[in-house]
C-alpha cells in the first residue's frame, strides 16, 4: 500500500510542478504584453494555477507526503514554459501567445497522464475538475494564436 501512496504523491507532485510552471509562465507572459485584455487573461490563468497547486499541495499533505513548492527547474523535459522569458523580452504578443500555447500543451499532457494513473476517487475528481479548466485555457489560447496567425 505504501508504494501506491508513493505513486499517488509522485503523480500529484508532478501536477504541482506543472501548475507552478504555468503560474510563473502566465505571470511572465502578463508582464511581457501591452494589451490589457491579454494581461488580464494571463494574470487570471496565473492565479488559477496557483490555486490548483495549493489544492494539490494540500492533498499531498493529507497523504502524509512532502508537496512540491516550485516549478520543474531541473526537469526541462516536462517544461513547456522554457522559452517564455526570452520571448517576452521582444514584447511580440503573437510569440508570447505561441509560447503560452506550448506551455499549455505540456499541462494538458501532464493532466491526461495523471488521469490515466491509479488514484483514489476523490483525487480523480479533483484532477478531472482542474483538467477541464486547464483544457479550457489551452483551447482559448490556441484560438488566440490561430486568430493572430490568420491576421485577425
Amino acid at each position: 500500500m505504501a508504494m501506491d501512496n508513493d505513486n499517488v504523491i509522485s503523480t500529484l507532485n508532478n501536477l504541482i510542478e506543472t501548475c507552478k510552471d504555468g503560474e510563473n509562465g502566465f505571470r511572465t507572459a502578463a508582464d511581457g504584453v501591452k494589451n490589457s485584455e491579454l494581461k488580464t487573461l494571463f494574470n487570471t490563468y496565473s492565479q488559477q494555477r496557483a490555486q490548483f497547486a495549493a489544492e494539490l499541495q494540500s492533498e499531498v499533505r493529507n497523504l502524509g507526503g512532502d508537496p512540491e513548492d516550485t516549478g520543474s527547474v531541473a526537469a526541462t523535459l516536462h517544461r513547456g514554459w522554457i522559452n517564455i522569458k526570452s520571448t517576452v523580452t521582444g514584447e511580440d504578443e503573437a510569440a508570447v501567445i505561441a509560447e503560452c500555447e506550448r506551455g499549455e500543451d505540456s499541462a494538458v499532457k501532464n493532466y491526461k497522464d495523471a488521469m490515466n494513473a491509479t488514484l483514489p476517487t476523490n483525487l480523480q475528481s479533483v484532477i478531472q475538475r482542474q483538467f477541464t479548466q486547464v483544457k479550457e485555457a489551452h483551447d482559448r489560447i490556441r484560438a488566440l494564436e490561430k486568430a493572430g496567425s490568420a491576421g485577425a
